[in-house]
């Protein structure tokens, strides 16, 4: 049994993300292009996995999308969720994408990364020097 949370071997970083659906291709799209959305079905969550990377290099990635079967209208989830005990029931698909693909599938994306066990996505900060990058 898994969570919907993010995992690596050693968990140094960890963080949060957040994404704009895009206008043209999103993952809904493009699962329902592909006939792996149906219309009584709910994407419930989209997961990126990046490794082993080489040189710098990302040689791989893996997408997974998580549906739940029987259901699409949020509302009415979200109360099915609320009810529900235990593990929620889905559907795993592997998706072959590269990593440009996935990203370009969202209008913006954006990864936060914090070092692990000072719980600093609870907390505020101010940015007291900016510093250009260097060429």
């Amino acid at each position: 049994m898994d969570d919907f949370k993010a995992h690596v071997q050693y968990g140094d970083w960890e963080g949060t993300a957040a994404a704009d659906a895009s206008d043209q291709l999103d993952i809904h799209k493009y699962l329902h292009d592909k006939g792996l959305l149906q219309d009584n079905e709910f994407l419930l969550a989209v997961n990126l996995w990046a490794g082993e990377t080489n040189h710098n290099k990302v040689d791989y990635v893996s997408v997974r999308a998580f549906i739940y079967e029987g259901e699409n209208s949020f509302d009415k989830l979200e109360l099915i969720l609320d009810q529900l005990t235990g593990p929620i029931p889905v559907r795993s698909i592997s998706l072959s994408l590269t990593l440009e693909e996935f990203v370009g599938m969202f209008k913006r994306f954006d990864v936060l990364l914090t070092w692990h066990g000072l719980n600093l996505t609870v907390r505020k900060y101010d940015v007291v020097k900016e510093v250009e990058p260097t060429k």
